[in-house]
């Protein structure tokens, strides 16, 4: 992959990315847990995407070409692991969920990435023990194989909001919505509804960190009302769009 830039080791730091701002694609032979104290994190790969706000956090493992997009004012927490030491046991990207304790572990690790006393090997290591018991969540969204099934998903992101039927869109890409749904389950492992509910979720993070209001997201993303988005994304992140993290 000559274009794609390799960073063997897999830095420990803060930064900060203004709205929009990106890390281009890259590599380390390190695995890295990435943390948005701040805003909300989209990282990408050949796979697929994911997007955290601020109460989850995301492990990419050695070896995967990935790149981050900041939306919103990003506080970016990144902690690189030796590939021999995966605690996680996980060889896909992941994202995984943050709670207090664990959030404090990770900032205060990462500002200090130069300090190599014993107080630090200690937080070091209740860090991984809380990394290990953080629950592990289905936030992704796959990148289709398929030549087909990726122009429909293309349909879709340009516009999440698109209430077409699955028949609808086959229509519109030549294929029949038996054909589609067989797809989405051999090519992306899940059934249409769910993808595009992952799509509009992700979307739904993107807009409000860029203080969106709630009708409006709800709107913009496809939802048939506030309310019905609003249960969605509590059913998903554990509270309501409205007290999503701002820090």
């Amino acid at each position: 992959m000559p274009n794609i830039r390799h960073e063997p080791i897999a830095p420990t730091r803060t930064q900060r990315l203004a709205p929009g701002g990106a890390i281009d694609a890259h590599r380390h032979d390190d695995h890295q847990i990435v943390y948005a104290g701040r805003g909300v994190l989209a990282v990408t790969t050949g796979a697929g995407s994911w997007v955290a706000p601020g109460n989850r956090a995301i492990w990419v493992p050695a070896g995967v070409v990935h790149a981050h997009r900041a939306h919103g004012e990003l506080e970016l927490h990144l902690m690189g692991l030796p590939a021999t030491d995966n605690p996680l046991g996980l060889d896909t990207p992941t994202v995984l969920a943050v709670g207090p304790l664990l959030r404090e572990l990770i900032i205060a690790y990462t500002h200090a990435p130069d300090d190599d006393s014993p107080e630090r090997a200690r937080l070091r290591a209740v860090l991984i023990d809380r990394l290990r018991a953080s629950p592990q969540e289905p936030l992704h969204l796959p990148t289709p194989a398929a030549p087909l099934l990726r122009t429909l998903c293309d349909v879709l992101r340009a516009d999440p909001a698109d209430s077409s039927t699955l028949a609808e869109l086959g229509s519109r890409v030549g294929a029949s919505d038996r054909t589609l749904s067989r797809l989405f389950r051999s090519d992306l492992g899940m059934t249409f509804p769910q993808w595009r509910t992952q799509l509009r979720l992700q979307h739904a993070l993107v807009l409000l960190a860029e203080k969106e209001p709630v009708t409006v997201v709800a709107h913009r993303c496809g939802w048939s009302s506030a309310s019905a988005f609003i249960d969605v994304f509590r059913r998903t992140f554990g509270h309501t769009p409205g007290s999503h993290p701002k820090r």
